[in-house]
Parts: C-alpha cells; structure tokens; sequence
C-alpha cells in the first residue's frame, strides 16, 4: 500500500509550481483525456481527467499517488493504472465531489488496494 495516494510520488516529476491542465492522461494501457483541473494541496492532490469521448464525456478523479510520471515537455501524464482500473473507479460528479471527504475516502479506498500491483 502507499503511504498516502492523495500525493505526488517522490519520481513523478511533479512540479509544485507546473499547471498541468490541458496535458494529456495517458494510463498504463493507453490514452484517457485531458487533464481539466489539479489540486496541489499537502495530503489531498488530485488530478480531475475529462475523458471525452472514451466514457461518454464524463470526468474521473485520480489522486495525485496514482501520477507515474509528468513528463512536462511533453505535456503528458502518465498514471500507473489501466484504462479499466480508472473506468471502473467510483462513479464522479465534479459539482459535488470535488471538494467532499467522504467522497475522497472512497476513492483513496478504491485506488490505494490497488498500489502493489504488478
């Protein structure tokens, strides 16, 4: 398990002062969307991913432990998940869920059991 999905690993390339919307989201297994919006706080970072087209236009949370790698040259982050994974994650809804604990709790559940896969 990781010591806390909700920040950037120590390798990722994060950058405390790099925008990283617009980048690309690329998980293990392919391209997801866009980044559309980034929290940068201590203990709760997370990427909000507009995923267009690949699940009929809604938005996915990512917390920031799930960031493999930003490669800001290229504009792209890489997120240590398949495209399953994030598509089976808890359901998003950036109106009300960005901001809400309980929320965040199920998600940081869903993706930290996830961590040690290999």
């Amino acid at each position: 398990m990781s010591d806390n999905i909700w920040s950037y690993g120590a390798t990722s390339g994060y950058q405390a002062d790099a925008d990283v919307i617009g980048y690309k989201v690329e998980a293990s297994d392919g391209h997801i969307g866009k980044v559309d919006k980034h929290s940068d706080e201590v203990g709760s970072a997370y990427l909000v991913v507009d995923t267009g087209v690949w699940i009929f236009g809604k938005s996915v949370l990512l917390p920031a432990g799930t960031v493999a790698a930003i490669d800001h040259d290229a504009k792209v982050v890489h997120i240590s998940r398949t495209k399953e994974e994030i598509k089976g994650s808890p359901e998003f809804d950036k109106e009300k869920h960005t901001t809400d604990s309980d929320y965040h709790q199920q998600v940081g559940g869903y993706y930290d059991t996830d961590v040690t896969r290999g």
